[in-house]
């Protein structure tokens, strides 16, 4: 007897292997993003790799899988255990690695945002920044306390100060990092409001300790001599980064709302 979700789109049924498909790709319902894509799970662990290497070339299979433990893809099982992709699999997992790689966004709001488009919501694009903080990465063996004033219309001595009051820390040869013009950009306009590099080194101290408890958090990750492993710290420790400068920012917000 022939079932009745077997004459249904959208409804899951096995295609003679043992792995669940859609029976049509183009099902309208939550959860349905990338739209107008085949869902039949046809490609291997592999074949997701070399589909993906090309715009991500450190990707690996611990990676997909644990994208999969969070809950952003959801790979077919074949009857024997074997995950089973999709074209739409994939391209759901390259817009997670692009938003990972280009925007530095935690897993949960990369989450929330499939979550909105699975409800045929429109997410706004958003800048990206990863071009800028290479950028400023290329730049920042050549950046010294002389460049960094003059491409930020500040007076060389207000950078020394930054430097002494232990709030930019040069390294070897006098460089200063990537970030360095963000913090003058920063600092200098609080200067405006009286608040100079003395009233800063509480800053600098709570970013230490918070710098602090990722380190902790990553340290068993980075102890693993595997490339996947050392993939996943860097990862973990921008999205902890990128938390902690949401929460510091949330806290003043809280404290300073009676202000205003």
């Amino acid at each position: 007897m022939t079932s009745a979700a077997g004459s249904q789109p959208g409804v899951a049924r096995s295609d003679g292997y043992g792995i669940a498909t859609e029976a049509s790709a183009e099902h309208s319902g939550p959860g349905c993003w990338p739209r107008g894509v085949s869902r039949t799970p046809s490609m291997r662990i592999s074949d997701v790799l070399t589909a993906l290497r090309g715009d991500f070339p450190t990707v690996t299979p611990s990676k997909l899988r644990f994208l999969e433990e969070q809950g952003l893809v959801e790979p077919a099982r074949s009857g024997a255990g074997y995950r089973q992709y999709s074209p739409a699999d994939v391209e759901r997992l390259r817009h997670v690695l692009r938003l990972q790689r280009d925007q530095y966004l935690p897993l949960k709001v990369i989450a929330e945002q499939l979550d909105a488009l699975d409800h045929g919501d429109e997410i706004e694009p958003l800048v990206p920044r990863r071009a800028l903080h290479e950028a400023q990465a290329h730049e920042a063996p050549r950046a010294t306390i002389s460049s960094v004033a003059a491409h930020r219309n500040v007076p060389e001595a207000f950078v020394h100060e930054l430097v002494e009051a232990g709030i930019l820390r040069p390294g070897p040869q006098g460089a200063l990092d990537a970030w360095a013009g963000e913090v003058v950009d920063v600092a200098s306009v609080l200067a405006e409001h009286g608040i100079d590099a003395r009233h800063l080194r509480s800053f600098r101290a709570a970013a230490d300790r918070q710098i602090d408890v990722v380190e902790q958090v990553v340290a068993p990750l980075r102890g693993q001599r595997s490339g996947a492993a050392q993939e996943r710290a860097a990862c973990v420790a921008a999205e902890l980064g990128e938390l902690c400068g949401r929460l510091h920012t949330a806290l003043i917000r809280s404290g300073t709302a009676h202000l205003t």
